[in-house]
This record gives C-alpha cells, structure tokens and sequence, in this order.
C-alpha cells in the first residue's frame, strides 16, 4: 500500500507539472492577427515582401486582388477586406464625396507617374490631326491625364477646373484629337486601336513596360504632384489601430525602398520620407 501511495502522488506532481507547463506554453504563444489587404492588378512583389516581414509580428498580411479601381474602396467599406492600397489622395476624396464614405489614408507609399504611350509613334510630335488619344474614364485619373496631355502641349482645359478638368473643359484642340474615354484598366489594352494611351504606372507594368524607359511622354514629377502620392487606406474608425500601423512601418523601410528599385526600374519613387518633412 505504501508503494501504490507514493507512486501515486508521485505521478499527480509530474502530471501537474506538465498541465503547468503546458497552460504556460499555451499562455506564452501570440495569437497570429490575419489583415486583409486589396490591390489592384498583378503585380504585388512588394507587398508580398512586406507579407514575410510581418510575419514576425505575428500578421498574416492576406493580399486580395482586384481588377478594377471600382472595386477595393466598396471592398473595404463592405469590411471585405481591413485595408487597401491602390490609389491617391484626390481618387480617394472623390469616392468619398460620391458614395458617403469615410475611409482616410493611414500611410505613404508612392507616387507613380501616369505615362503616355503608344505602338504607333516615338514622340508626342508625332501625333497628327485627328488621332485617337484613349484616356481612363473616372473623374480623377481622367483629369490628371488631361492635365498631361496639356503638360504635354497638346492641349489646353480651362484652368478652374484645377486637377478634376473634363473632356468638357478643354479649351484648345489644334490637333482636334480623338479623345475616347476608358475604363483605367482598359487604357493599356487598347494601344493596337488607338494613336496613344495614357496609362497609369500599375496597369503599364501588368502590361509588360517599363514607364520611364517605355513610355514617350511621362508626367513630371515635382512639387505639383502630392495629390497623385499613393496611400494605404483604412476605414477612419481603424486610422489609429496598431496593427495597421505595424503594416504601414513594415512597407516604409529600406527593403521596400530596394526592392521598388528593383521591380519598377525606377519608375514608382518611394514618397514617405519627404511627405513626413
């Protein structure tokens, strides 16, 4: 009976000491948070960088891809997804104003200069009267390729429209250029039908070219060009939340800084060091 007794308490001290250990364990193990980030396009070498760095954080960064840039603000205002990075300043204002939503930007990223290009011709000079120009049809990256085309010489809009100018507001067209209006992702697509395409920098690198090499006009950029800083955009109740800023943190670094100099040769310029001056 003495040996039973003893090799019984023997055994609860060892097994409470594994139901310690293993609750301590449990306790000790972080929980893993998985954040739903939408893009638009195919390229998403960058943020799928970002994805393995935050994984130390304990973030699963979940990349959802759409294919349009009417998709990921509703996505996101849905709670489809937490988080999205596609656009600017002035698109993110216009959906706000246009669908009652109050989404707001939480961090910096780029500024990717919108390029025209073409299959046709070397120069801008080239263009003759006539030809078709196709540009995208939302307000925002519309007015902004109007703007280049007038950057560019070839036309001019009435000034009062500041940076959201309509086909309505050109006011000279010495070429009288065909300026036929689509769909930003289709923009890239259309060069075979078209004299020249303005084309946004993601849609151009889905599309095989690089901007700055590529393209044979490219908007400047300089101190007119914050409002075309891309964003990551949250809802505004989560513009504070801290794992949204860890996400912010980990794309603002040197190794996001490498690696857009590596995969967009030059053509998408890291903007959050100067924006934060």
């Amino acid at each position: 009976m003495k040996t039973i007794k003893k090799l019984t308490i023997s055994t609860l001290l060892i097994l409470g000491a594994f139901f310690i250990t293993a609750c301590g364990g449990t306790q000790a193990k972080e929980k893993t948070t998985t954040v739903k980030l939408g893009v638009v396009g195919d390229d998403s070498d960058v943020w799928d960088d970002v994805k393995e760095r935050l994984k130390k954080d304990n973030i699963q960064l979940e990349i959802v891809k759409f294919t349009d840039y009417t998709q990921p603000n509703a996505a996101l205002n849905e709670g489809e997804i937490d988080l999205n990075s596609f656009q600017h300043q002035i698109f993110l204002d216009s959906y706000n104003k246009d669908h009652g939503t109050d989404l707001v930007p939480i961090g910096e990223t780029v500024i990717a200069p919108l390029g025209i290009y073409s299959e046709k011709i070397k120069d801008v000079k080239e263009l003759k009267k006539g030809d078709i120009v196709a540009i995208p049809n939302d307000v925002t990256n519309g007015g902004r390729a109007l703007l280049l085309l007038q950057t560019a010489g070839l036309i001019k809009v009435d000034p009062a429209a500041k940076q959201t100018p309509t086909v309505k507001d050109i006011t000279e067209n010495k070429l009288d250029l065909e300026i036929k209006e689509l769909d930003a992702a289709q923009t890239a697509r259309a060069l075979s039908d078209t004299t020249v395409s303005l084309i946004n920098s993601g849609m151009a690198v889905d599309a095989g070219f690089v901007p700055n090499k590529d393209a044979i006009f490219l908007e400047p950029v300089n101190e007119t060009s914050k409002p075309y800083i891309n964003i990551i955009v949250a809802k505004k109740k989560d513009k504070d939340n801290s794992i949204y800023q860890k996400i912010v943190k980990a794309y603002q670094s040197p190794e996001t800084v490498k690696l857009l100099e590596k995969t967009t040769k030059g053509s998408s310029t890291p903007v959050w060091e100067d924006a934060k001056k």
